[in-house]
């Protein structure tokens, strides 16, 4: 391979577990991702590069796949200077935006009460708190779209794959048949598509898994050698993998579909069925996960939601 990429694998406080930079040797020393902010994740990023012959101070501009803690944190350990590039849609959470996280608490109060949650919405802003605790302070320096090209970055160009994050990208490498891929397709776990507000308070909620899912087929569409993963280890049957995730999300579904075949039943009831042992402790990842299993049997015309009554109830055509 002609390209030049050397993964640094840090270490995360989280259960996802190490977090996979990677540094890119081309006509600009390129890092995609950094690490968690914490001073372990610190110390190891800059012992493996040093291994590699490299400085901090080599590295010539970094680009972030997602907003994620575990992406990002580090970057308050790089210079005001370091030029820093990645989707709009990454700013707000990178800046801790204050009206960003209002219109958040505004979002899931509103969701709560639609979908029957016996909880208030500082359940999850506590949780979010919690994280962005390892996140940074920073804003993007450049923002990039799909299509565009990154100057240093001969041959690489920007693919936006939307679900996991609104603002989540892969580079892609089409001589080389290499991805960046960051979150979007891992060897062994399948990327939670996570429910976001809308970044335009006018908008309706996105449908984040049936995002996901898109992406994921856009990408085993292109010819892909190696996607080059945010976690674990490479990807190389980029087809298979995607077709086994798809097949898994189907079953998923219509193992949902069955429950309201049973009965109309709210998202939190579902949930509860869904998740009876980690509902209340992962809260954000169970609804997320729920929802979206709706968002894709309702596509399919599986089912179909009564809105009139106070909680919304789903059930089966």
């Amino acid at each position: 391979m002609s390209v030049m990429i050397h993964k640094l694998i840090i270490p995360t406080p989280f259960p996802v577990g190490d977090l996979n930079a990677y540094v890119i040797e081309a006509e600009k020393l390129t890092l995609i991702d950094a690490g968690p902010k914490t001073e372990e994740a610190w110390q190891s990023f800059n012992e493996q590069l040093g291994k590699l012959g490299f400085q901090i101070e080599d590295i010539e501009q970094v680009i972030v796949t997602h907003h994620h803690p575990d992406h990002v944190g580090l970057l308050d350990y790089f210079s005001n200077d370091m030029p820093i590039i990645g989707h709009a849609h990454n700013n707000v959470w990178l800046e801790q935006d204050e009206e960003f996280f209002k219109r958040y608490r505004e979002f899931f109060m509103e969701l709560f009460q639609r979908y029957g949650i016996p909880y208030t919405p500082e359940v999850l802003l506590k949780s979010l708190t919690a994280l962005m605790e390892y996140s940074c302070r920073r804003s993007l320096t450049q923002t990039v779209k799909e299509g565009d090209t990154i100057a240093g970055l001969e041959g690489w160009t920007v693919l936006e794959t939307p679900g996991h994050a609104q603002g989540h990208i892969c580079l892609y490498h089409e001589e080389e048949e290499v991805l960046m891929g960051g979150d979007l397709l891992l060897a062994h776990v399948s990327s939670n598509p996570l429910l976001e507000p809308p970044q335009d308070p006018c908008a309706e909620r996105v449908k984040s898994l049936l995002q996901y899912n898109h992406s994921m087929t856009k990408i085993s569409e292109l010819a892909i050698s190696t996607v080059y993963a945010g976690h674990g280890e490479e990807v190389e049957d980029v087809k298979g993998l995607v077709e086994h995730r798809l097949k898994r999300q189907a079953e998923r579904a219509y193992g949902v579909l069955g429950m309201l075949k049973e009965k109309p039943m709210t998202v939190f009831e579902i949930c509860r069925r869904l998740f009876p042992a980690v509902y209340e402790t992962q809260l954000g990842l169970t609804i997320s996960e729920t929802i979206g299993q709706l968002d894709y049997l309702e596509e399919a015309g599986e089912i179909k939601v009564d809105e009139t009554t106070p909680h919304w109830l789903y059930y089966a055509q």
